[in-house]
């Protein structure tokens, strides 16, 4: 088990990143009445076929040269059943991939969270020719950031820009 979600959600992001994604969404969404805490990650990367994406839910198994394991997507879906939730994924070849975990927000083995906004700010500063979508719904409070907007306000300023990074810093702070 990975010590938070943070850390799930950076590792499935990762894998996306691999898999040549240019556009790459995160969901996550606390519902108190429902007493669950739901996990989506999309992209638009190279996708997988069917027997792929049923092997990569196998610890033994990785798509990455020179690995024999990849723990990534068994770990996060172990965690999600665990706290009586479930996983899902669904690939296609030249599509992308869609990966959803759903957690019992009320199981003792539940991760916490994690630092989220760290998790977000080193994606977008890491990737910067990737566009991300973040969106956080929790306790009624919905935040969303599309870096896609953010560039196009931004012109030919980079998000790695140093003063963009800062206004980043100080806006995930204020919003998280």
């Amino acid at each position: 088990m990975m010590e938070d979600i943070a850390s799930h959600i950076m590792d499935i992001v990762m894998n996306s990143v691999t898999a040549k994604a240019k556009n790459i969404s995160v969901t996550i969404d606390k519902d108190p009445g429902a007493n669950t805490l739901a996990l989506a990650i999309s992209d638009d990367g190279v996708g997988m076929d069917r027997e792929t994406a049923q092997k990569v839910q196998d610890p033994f198994f990785s798509t990455k040269t020179g690995r024999k394991v990849g723990l990534g997507i068994p770990l996060l879906k172990g965690t999600a059943e665990t706290t009586g939730g479930s996983f899902a994924l669904q690939s296609e070849r030249g599509m992308g991939t869609l990966i959803r975990a759903v957690f019992d927000a009320g199981h003792p083995d539940l991760p916490p969270l994690g630092n989220l906004k760290d998790t977000f700010l080193v994606l977008i500063v890491s990737h910067p020719d990737v566009d991300f979508t973040f969106r956080y719904r929790v306790h009624g409070k919905d935040f969303l950031l599309a870096t896609k907007e953010l560039k196009n306000e931004l012109g030919d300023v980079p998000v790695n820009h140093p003063e963009v990074i800062g206004f980043l810093t100080k806006y995930l702070d204020e919003q998280m």
